[in-house]
C-alpha cells in the first residue's frame, strides 16, 4: 500500500475578522475538481495559505486560523526558514497581488503524529508577525469537537497541487473541489484498517485532491460559514478520483489546538 502523498487543515475565530465569510464569495460548480481543476474565484477562500521553501517552491498547503497561527499537516514537516505566502492566488511570476510573506516564528507538531500510520497528521505554525487582515486575508471557523458532519455533506477542498498526478509541474492559480463526506465505515472499504477516528474521508466520486495539496483546508459549511472540517492528509499514490482522500479530523484534534494556542 502506497501512502505517496498527504493531506489536512484546521481554525479559530479572527479578533477583528469574524472567522468563515468571505468578503469575495467563492463559487463552486459541485462538479470540480483538483485534478483536471477548477480555477477558484480569486480570493474567495481567504484563508488558504502556500507553503514555500525559500526559493519559492510551493510544497504544501495550509489554513490561517487567526493573524498570528496556521494550522498544516503534520507530514509536511514545515521549518522556521520555510515561508508562509498569505494572501495568494496566482503563483505565477509578475502577479501584482499584495502577498504577505511570513516566516514560522515556531511550529508545533501533534505530540501523538505517527508518519507510519499517519494519525495525528497535524501542526500548528504560529507566525513571526501577524498576519495583516483584510478582504483577501481572513481566518477559517474551526470545528468544534462536539461538531457531526454527516457523510453525503458536500464540502470543499482547495490546493496548488497536482491537476495530474504525473503532472510536471502544480497549477499556478488555486484550484477547488466539491466532494461529499463519507462515513468511516464506507472509507474502510476502499482502506481497510488504514483508517482511524482521527481521519475523516471525502470524494472518490471523480474528484480529488493530489500531491501538493498537504496540509490545506477541507471545509464545510455550518451555520453560514465555512468550518475546518479536514487537512489534507493522504491517499492514492496516483490521485485515482475514484478512491477516497483520507484528512485528519479536525473534530477530533480541536482540543489538542485549543491547548498550544493558550499556552502560546
Amino acid at each position: 500500500m502506497a501512502f505517496l502523498w498527504i493531506l489536512s487543515c484546521l481554525a479559530f475565530v479572527g479578533a477583528t475578522y469574524g472567522c468563515g465569510v468571505p468578503s469575495i464569495r467563492p463559487v463552486v460548480s459541485g462538479y470540480a475538481r483538483i485534478v483536471n481543476g477548477e480555477e477558484a474565484v480569486p480570493h474567495s477562500w481567504p484563508w488558504q495559505v502556500s507553503l514555500q521553501q525559500s526559493s519559492g517552491f510551493h510544497f504544501c498547503g495550509g489554513s490561517l486560523i487567526n493573524e498570528n497561527w496556521v494550522v498544516t499537516a503534520a507530514h509536511c514537516n514545515v521549518r522556521t526558514y520555510h515561508v508562509v505566502n498569505i494572501g495568494e492566488h496566482d503563483r505565477g511570476y509578475g502577479t501584482t497581488e499584495a502577498v504577505q510573506k511570513i516566516n514560522p516564528a515556531k511550529v508545533f507538531t501533534h505530540p501523538n503524529w505517527n508518519a507510519y500510520t499517519i494519525n495525528n497528521d497535524i501542526a500548528l505554525i504560529k507566525l513571526s508577525r501577524p498576519a495583516s487582515l483584510g478582504a483577501h486575508v481572513a481566518p477559517v471557523c474551526l470545528a468544534e469537537s462536539s461538531d457531526s458532519f454527516a457523510a453525503g455533506t458536500t464540502c470543499v477542498t482547495s490546493g496548488w497541487g497536482l491537476m495530474r498526478y504525473n503532472d510536471a509541474n502544480t497549477p499556478n492559480k488555486l484550484q477547488q473541489a466539491a466532494l461529499p463526506l463519507l462515513s468511516n465505515t464506507q472509507c474502510k472499504q476502499h482502506w481497510g484498517s488504514n483508517i482511524s477516528d482521527v481521519m475523516i474521508c471525502a470524494s472518490g466520486d471523480g474528484a480529488t485532491s493530489c500531491m501538493g495539496d498537504s496540509g490545506g483546508p477541507l471545509v464545510c459549511e455550518k451555520g453560514g460559514a465555512w468550518t475546518l472540517v479536514g487537512i489534507v492528509s493522504w491517499g492514492s499514490s496516483r490521485c485515482s478520483t475514484s478512491t477516497p482522500a483520507v484528512y485528519a479530523r479536525v473534530t477530533e484534534l480541536r482540543s489538542w489546538v485549543d491547548q498550544i494556542l493558550a499556552a502560546n
